[in-house]
Parts: C-alpha cells; structure tokens; sequence
C-alpha cells in the first residue's frame, strides 16, 4: 500500500522523535502499537520507567502549535492504548505519558503530561 504525504511527514515526525529520545538516553520498546481504539507512537524506556510517547507535528504555532492539538478525546485513546499494552505485563512497572512536540521543525520534549 502506498502512503499519502502525510503519512510521510508524520513518520519522519516519529523519526525525528525517536532520534531525539534515544540521544536523552531512552530505549526504544515499541514503535506504533495499535489496538482496537487506539496506538501508541513510540513506548520507550527510561530507567525503570515505561514511557508512553505521543508525537505532534505543525508547520506553525497557528491554532496553540503541536502540543495543544492533543485533544481530550485523543487522550482517551491513548490512555486506553497504554492500558491496553499494560496487559502483557505481569506486574506493572512505572509509566508516564510524555509529548514530542514538533513546531516548524523546532523538537520539545513535554515530559509527564498526563496523570
């Protein structure tokens, strides 16, 4: 199946993410899991925590930038996707969610933005 330009952008987005994280020193597990309801960008592990990584790309600060266009219903589903990957494990280890927020090509990492 061929993909649209979006879908390009969006996986040099995660990319660009992973190369980003990977340098702070955090291991990759996982790159787009999906389930019924939701997926999951990149999970990642720093130290013992289990990170939960959304990506976010704009081309501008327009409308709030990357971060703000994670919406309730967007987080939801990754709450439910996280929940969803959390069942291969036995006991569960330390998780957080964080965002890569890419704007204009300019990377920020928001760490633990969600509870």
């Amino acid at each position: 199946m061929s993909r649209t330009a979006q879908q390009d952008k969006g996986q040099q987005g995660e990319d660009a993410a992973l190369v980003h994280l990977t340098r702070q020193g955090l291991k990759l597990v996982e790159r787009n899991f999906r389930c019924a309801g939701g997926e999951l960008d990149l999970i990642m592990r720093d130290g013992d925590c289990l990170v939960f990584v959304e990506v976010r790309g704009r081309r501008s600060m327009r409308f709030g930038g990357a971060a703000a266009s994670i919406t309730p219903a967007k987080q939801r589903r990754l709450v439910h996707a996280a929940q969803t990957f959390l069942l291969r494990y036995p006991r569960l280890p330390p998780c957080r969610f964080d965002v890569i927020a890419i704007d204009a090509g300019s990377i920020e990492w928001l760490k633990n933005v969600m509870s």
